[in-house]
């Protein structure tokens, strides 16, 4: 059967993990299918969140925004943790079945992703609904008031993509998260920026394709730009907050395993002549 994407292996050995476009595409290739249902099931858990948003917005009601937030968020903010913890697992090669690391991930990040989820939904709402208020104005905004508006929703974006990985990878205090997402930003501002642009440009022109865009959705959704984000600031993340360092002294079943170049031949010459053993 072909491969959905092209399939790059080292000549020299399996034992070393693949960079680059090479890295991209094993990924996909061999995970393409956890992605697929892990965003089924984030798009379940953000189905309440949505509806909400949009009836607030249609009745351009800041009482119904509210509460469809905050109550949308206790079940968004758990779904986006499995998300991440799906796209975090399969960055670092991690060992398991997706159903199992589904359930594991759900057991362990539910509690400590309400109140983020809470909060995240809540501001993402209120942007949602300002930038509504902004295409049915009779005038069109001021630059300093787009200004305020983009430049808050790029701070936002990015301390999120900090704040949630730390969510599934380590057991920390919120402020502690706050406090890594900080000093990360000072450290790598351009690639956090750009990475937050990007994901953006992504959700801006799902919004500005609706409704036609929804039926991407099932298929993109949440996987597509959260996997090409953490991929691209996996390595500096890695770096710095030492992931897979602390995740094998804590939990070494969960760390990647790779083979030498020896046992990589054996095991494919067993594959391709398995008459032989």
């Amino acid at each position: 059967m072909m491969a959905l994407f092209p399939n790059f292996r080292s000549p020299a050995g399996s034992g070393r993990r693949l960079t680059g476009m090479a890295r991209f595409s094993e990924l996909l290739d061999r995970d393409f299918k956890r992605y697929f249902f892990g965003n089924l099931l984030t798009l379940a858990g953000f189905l309440p969140f949505g509806i909400g948003v949009l009836v607030s917005v249609l009745t351009s009601s800041i009482l119904i925004l509210i509460p469809s937030c905050l109550i949308g968020g206790a079940l968004a903010g758990p779904a986006l943790s499995c998300m991440y913890d799906l796209i975090c697992r399969s960055l670092r090669d991690a060992p398991g079945k997706f159903l199992d690391n589904y359930r594991r991930a759900w057991k362990q990040n539910w509690r400590q992703s309400l109140i983020p989820g809470m909060i995240f939904c809540t501001l993402i709402g209120f942007y949602l609904f300002m930038a509504m208020m902004f295409w049915w104005a009779s005038s069109s905004p001021g630059y300093g008031t787009l200004a305020v508006y983009l430049t808050g929703l790029v701070i936002l974006t990015m301390i999120f993509s900090l704040y949630w990985p730390q969510i599934v990878l380590f057991e920390q205090s919120g402020l502690q998260r706050l406090r890594n997402c900080i000093l990360f930003l000072i450290r790598y501002f351009p690639k956090t920026f750009g990475c937050a642009v990007l994901q953006i440009a992504y959700w801006l022109i799902l919004v500005l394709f609706l409704p036609w865009s929804v039926l991407l959705l099932p298929l993109t959704g949440f996987w597509l730009i959260l996997f090409l984000a953490n991929f691209l600031l996996y390595d500096t993340m890695n770096e710095a907050f030492r992931i897979e360092e602390e995740i094998a002294r804590s939990y070494p079943e969960q760390a990647a395993y790779y083979e030498d170049d020896q046992a990589w031949l054996k095991r494919r010459q067993a594959e391709e002549h398995p008459s032989d053993h």
